[in-house]
């Protein structure tokens, strides 16, 4: 047997690639929609994948489980689990509780663990060619490495009411009931790691066993003392924020995203041609540099997209493809990199790119103004708004600050003034000029905190250190 994991560092989420040696058969479990590196996990072991499945309408990521089988001819299988309110709205084989899916000598048995959502599934993998017994537990966002998945996410980002304290007592009841009667030995491949806003205290270690949660996980007494009211005010104690884009993610998975199909290799424009689009309207520019970079020229109305590990994350707090559907032209040095770049944004459904340049040069062009953390108190603005996360900001911030996390902020104009300038930050910059170059291409007059909060508090630490006099 082969279990491959397949990491996007982006999104901090894994699929794996299941695949019987002896038969050559495949099973991919929570795939992305850039697909090609599960096509040549299965080329280069010399396997065909024969089936597709996931573990439950995902909210962080857009599911590539319809674009993988569209690819390969895979059969797909889905969660029939959670009631009539949690179904999948296309075709798809239905998965309840024990049904099994096949590969080879391999079985995978569905495990319905209730908690996160209500049609979660976890998979049991039997690997028949070694075992006659489970040896492996893929539990998706239902445990982690030192931590669950969240249970108030339906409520964050699928327009649930008090939903959250359902998904707690179910989260309980699965470690309980399901989790908890396997033996310590059963090794546990969970769906995200550390960064990711599934859960608040993930892990970074890719794998766990049974017996390591249940001594050392946080909610390991909870469950030995049978203490359910304990456990459901922790887990729902100090979840982070969640991104608006997550209702957009939910609601396309259960819908069934577009497929895409193979997409051409991206063009190259030429800056002339681009110009004259901005003029009219036509396409969004993305500036992929860093902020320091953007910092000293960019072009006029342009999304400050970095490229790096968070092309996905940034790209969704950036574009909302359901309120503007107009292509993006990427800022790229050559071709290969653009495609990355696409490849990232299709990951959470921003799949308009039309091409890209390799410079601005002959693009309209601007400065993003700073305002220095000397001057940002006396600064005249409408309002100084901190992007960060709940938690960053309680635990120290510019005094006089909202804070509105920068997932969130294109979701929630209304909160901003309509006149008057915004100043932003963030701990180090590079979330403030994301959001600002957003606000900025909304029609917003915004400044940033120059060095952002980071500068702003050493500032601080050298006031109270000097000696007066």
């Amino acid at each position: 047997m082969l279990i491959e994991r397949i990491y996007d560092e982006d999104l901090a989420q894994a699929s794996y690639f299941i695949g019987c040696q002896r038969t050559g058969q495949a099973l991919v479990v929570d795939a992305r929609r850039d697909i090609d590196v599960y096509r040549d996990t299965a080329a280069k072991n010399g396997m065909e994948i024969t089936a597709v499945t996931e573990t439950h309408i995902h909210a962080d990521y857009l599911s590539g489980t319809r674009e993988l089988a569209a690819a390969t001819g895979a059969d797909i299988h889905v969660s029939g689990e959670g009631g009539e309110d949690w179904q999948y709205e296309f075709e798809a084989a239905r998965l309840h509780d024990g049904d099994e899916i096949r590969i080879g000598n391999i079985v995978v048995a569905a495990v319905h663990t209730p908690g996160h959502t209500p049609e979660h599934l976890s998979f049991l993998v039997t690997d028949g060619a070694f075992a006659d017994a489970p040896g492996y537990l893929l539990t998706g966002d239902f445990v982690f490495s030192g931590d669950l998945g969240r249970p108030d996410l339906l409520d964050e980002a699928a327009g649930g009411v008090d939903t959250r304290f359902l998904g707690a007592q179910q989260m309980f009841a699965s470690l309980k009931e399901k989790f908890l009667t396997l033996p310590d030995h059963v090794q546990v491949f969970p769906g995200h790691g550390a960064g990711s806003a599934c859960g608040k205290a993930l892990g970074a270690i890719p794998s766990t066993t049974v017996g390591y949660e249940r001594l050392y996980a946080w909610w390991g007494p909870y469950l030995a003392a049978d203490d359910e009211a304990g456990f459901v005010a922790e887990l729902l104690d100090g979840q982070p924020d969640a991104p608006f884009y997550f209702g957009r993610m939910k609601n396309q998975n259960r819908r069934g995203p577009a497929v895409m199909g193979d997409r051409a290799p991206l063009p190259e424009f030429d800056p002339q041609q681009v110009a004259q689009q901005l003029a009219a309207g036509e396409v969004t520019f993305v500036d992929t540099r860093s902020a320091d970079e953007v910092h000293t020229g960019t072009v006029a109305g342009a999304l400050n997209i970095p490229a790096g590990k968070s092309i996905a994350t940034f790209g969704a707090w950036a574009v909302n493809p359901e309120a503007d559907d107009r292509p993006l032209v990427l800022l790229a040095p050559d071709q290969e990199a653009a495609q990355e770049f696409w490849d990232h944004l299709v990951r959470v459904g921003i799949d308009a790119v039309a091409g890209y340049v390799t410079g601005i040069e002959g693009l309209p062009q601007t400065t993003p103004r700073l305002v220095s953390p000397e001057e940002v108190e006396a600064f005249d603005k409408a309002l100084l708004l901190d992007v960060r996360a709940v938690s960053e900001h309680a635990a120290g911030s510019v005094p006089g600050s909202t804070q509105l996390h920068g997932g969130r902020v294109l979701w929630n104009l209304d909160r901003l003034p309509q006149q008057g300038t915004i100043v932003t930050y963030c701990q180090s910059g590079l979330r403030s000029s994301v959001v600002a170059s957003t606000l900025r291409h909304a029609g917003y007059d915004v400044v940033e905190l120059g060095g952002s909060y980071a500068a702003w508090s050493a500032r601080q630490d050298a006031l109270e250190t000097t000696p007066a006099g």
